[in-house]
């Protein structure tokens, strides 16, 4: 199977070159500036697609992460209470509800520390790639004009 892009292309260059075989070098790469161009567009339309194909998995993935931790923050919820209440049949109800809330306020600390120690390890800067630029610039400005 071909690709009707592909078979146009074909002829536009052979109905350029058989017009003339002695096609200047000025339309040479008039004709290659044209169909490059056509290329880069047609790779940012294909681009454009897959992102926007991407972007609605991406959605439709966060809302059931959302769902999933709604429902866990209630299944958490009721379960701290159950766990109160059963503390609650040994001592009373108020020191039961003291122990899930202090229980729950230890895991919250770890939790928040992991948490900060992981952020302070994130790079704003892309460093990588800002030395690359900077590679490229070195490069081109070494280079013959």
């Amino acid at each position: 199977m071909t690709d009707p892009d592909v078979d146009l292309r074909r002829q536009d260059v052979s109905t350029a070159h058989s017009e003339g075989d002695e096609a200047s070098l000025g339309e040479l790469f008039g004709e290659l500036s044209r169909g490059f161009s056509q290329l880069m567009r047609q790779e940012i339309q294909l681009a454009k697609s897959e992102l926007r194909e991407e972007a609605g998995k991406a959605g439709k993935a966060a809302g059931q992460l959302t769902a999933a931790a709604v429902t866990g923050h209630l299944c958490l919820l009721i379960g701290s209470l159950a766990a109160a209440w059963a503390i609650g049949e040994v001592v009373p109800i108020a020191v039961g509800l003291f122990i899930v809330a202090v229980v729950h306020g230890i895991v919250a600390a770890v939790l928040y520390s992991r948490g900060r120690s992981t952020a302070e390890d994130i790079e704003v800067v892309p460093d990588e790639t800002i030395e690359s630029l900077k590679e490229d610039a070195r490069w081109a400005k070494a280079q013959p004009t």
